[in-house]
């Protein structure tokens, strides 16, 4: 599969991607709108941070318990229930004088339900599409949520800029709910993929499975460290310069869409599998120049620029699947996704932190400097292991 016209022409793929897409666009509505209410609130950098992307703390603690659900569970049902659920917290947190105590706790709750989400989904995918469209396929999930972002971000921005953010959290309210209803009337009704009912000690299991190789642990923090980290840089946007920040992440998410369309649709299997590295690299150096504290454009093109190192997350997707028995796809991809987003939500708070007590430029500085000596020392390790893996082949 090589074409973009062969791939929506697969049965179930288009309503797949078109509720994708609307699921990302609340997502970065709801986002931003929930960041600014609280910065409003508190003027604190941590708190403003840890709205935004404080749903990904509780990601690694649903993936520990809820993850065996991924390939246990019905996936249409899943799905729609999953969005209603958003939908329903995010149409909660627009309540006015919602203490900020009840704010987190709601926070906390959808990263709970959407640690199953990334499992649902990915194993899903790899049910609709074959083998040899599943990188394609991917790669257009991910540009359109490059685009749902920059889509999403601008809007909001705009938005925030006529009406209370309020009012930007019930939009996105709607949009869950048209997600849901798209997903239940798009989507095949299909059985689970693996029999048995989801428990807490079959997660533990199949965890300790995919954890059990050590390639495969390289590829999983290899995808959850340095994304997690320039994560946190993008969490203090809002605290950098509160009027641009949409700006900044649509500059973000333009970025990211130039690094996904070019590796999925350009660059051919044997280079892109040398690019994880490079990618990792420069998705955290363009970082280094806020120790000068930019303004804009200067601060949106060095953001543009990093999120194309974003791409790296195609590249060690594919190496994950290849290194994946397929009656787990499900659960490793979950795995993947539980474990980037709580990477996310803890470089947040690290990077919140450091603002606190420095300033945004500051930690924003520092947290790229920690993302480049991650990926150098996963590269060294790396190295030794298909240095041993080459040794074994030959003896």
């Amino acid at each position: 599969m090589r074409s973009y016209r062969e791939l929506f022409r697969t049965p179930e793929y288009t309503p797949f991607f078109l509720s994708f897409a609307a699921q990302n666009a609340a997502l970065t509505i709801s986002g931003l709108a929930l960041a600014t209410l609280v910065y409003r609130a508190t003027a604190s950098p941590l708190l403003s941070a840890v709205s935004m992307f404080g749903p990904q703390l509780a990601q690694m603690l649903g993936a520990t318990f809820f993850l065996s659900g991924a390939d246990r569970l019905p996936p249409r049902a899943t799905l729609t229930g999953i969005n209603t659920a958003f939908a329903v917290c995010t149409a909660l947190l627009a309540l006015p004088g919602l203490p900020i105590a009840a704010v987190f706790a709601l926070v906390f709750l959808q990263g709970l339900i959407a640690s199953l989400g990334g499992g649902v989904s990915g194993g899903l995918l790899n049910e609709i599409l074959s083998k040899e469209g599943y990188l394609l396929g991917r790669s257009v999930f991910n540009m359109a949520s490059g685009l749902m972002q920059v889509t999403g971000f601008a809007a909001g921005g705009a938005l925030l800029a006529l009406v209370a953010p309020r009012v930007c959290l019930l939009l996105a309210s709607g949009l869950y709910l048209t997600t849901a209803l798209v997903l239940r009337l798009g989507l095949t009704a299909r059985p689970p993929r693996t029999a048995g009912r989801p428990s807490v000690a079959a997660t533990w299991r199949t965890n300790a499975v995919l954890w059990s190789s050590r390639p495969r642990r390289l590829t999983y923090l290899g995808m959850w460290i340095p994304n997690g980290l320039i994560v946190g840089c993008e969490s203090l946007y809002v605290s950098y310069d509160p009027g641009s920040a949409g700006a900044l992440f649509a500059s973000a998410a333009l970025g990211m869409f130039v690094g996904d369309l070019t590796l999925g649709r350009f660059v051919p299997a044997t280079l892109r599998a040398r690019l994880d590295i490079p990618l990792r690299l420069l998705l955290a150096t363009p970082y280094l120049f806020f120790a000068l504290r930019p303004g804009m454009p200067w601060a949106a093109i060095a953001v543009c620029l990093a999120s194309i190192g974003y791409g790296a997350s195609l590249v060690l997707q594919e190496r994950l699947m290849e290194l994946t028995p397929g009656e787990l796809a499900g659960h490793a991809l979950g795995l993947r996704s539980a474990g980037m987003l709580s990477m996310q939500g803890i470089g947040a708070a690290l990077a919140g932190t450091v603002a606190q007590l420095t300033s945004p430029a500051t930690a924003m500085t520092l947290v790229a400097v920690a993302s480049v000596a991650v990926t150098v020392v996963l590269a060294v390790l790396g190295r030794q292991v298909r240095g041993e893996v080459a040794e074994v082949q030959t003896a």
